[in-house]
């Protein structure tokens, strides 16, 4: 190759191995190129956008993920929430509808809904920041009013005191929220 030629070739590999590692952060490094994408699964293909999306560098974007530790290895898992401190830290809002408990105590907040599905659920059963160190995993602020009390709506706050409350499956929402 020409000088020019390799100029030109380090940064589209600096690109690509750049987007590789990403992949590779999320958990997906395993994908080959010949592997179909109607044949991904919901959580490798949300994985898929992620890596996206951290490679863009967006700051100041709410993502949305539902639980999208499903399928990962331990070891992957780590790496996952790495990515997602990674994007908060760029200044993004994270919210992760999760049930893996390692997900859920590397979060700033926990949202647990609940106690039932459906029409059965959506209540706030507990809400604050997890135990770090402890024995115990478990919220480390005051649980919520239990949805008997909260009667149909959300228990009040200063920013909305009267929150209506919408139908949800049960589950440990974390967040990461930028600071």
């Amino acid at each position: 190759m020409t000088e020019t030629e390799r100029a030109i070739a380090r940064l589209i590999v600096r690109e690509i191995s750049e987007r590789l590692a990403f992949l590779e952060n999320v958990g997906i490094g395993y994908l080959s190129l010949a592997r179909s994408a109607r044949s991904l699964s919901g959580g490798e293909a949300q994985r898929i956008r992620l890596a996206t999306q951290i490679g863009s560098s967006l700051v100041g974007v709410m993502y949305v993920l539902d639980e999208p530790s499903i399928g990962l290895h331990q070891r992957d898992n780590a790496k996952l929430i790495a990515t997602l401190d990674r994007l908060r830290d760029l200044g993004n809002t994270v919210i992760v509808v999760e049930h893996d408990e390692g997900t859920m105590m590397a979060a700033d907040h926990i949202v647990d809904l609940g106690p039932g599905a459906g029409e059965h659920g959506g209540h706030v059963i507990a809400a604050g920041t997890p135990r770090r160190g402890g024995r115990e995993p478990g919220l480390a602020d005051r649980p919520v009013p239990s949805p008997a009390s909260a009667g149909s709506r959300f228990p009040p706050s200063a920013a909305n005191p009267t929150a209506p409350c919408s139908s949800a499956a049960p589950a440990n929402t974390t967040s990461r929220t930028s600071t």
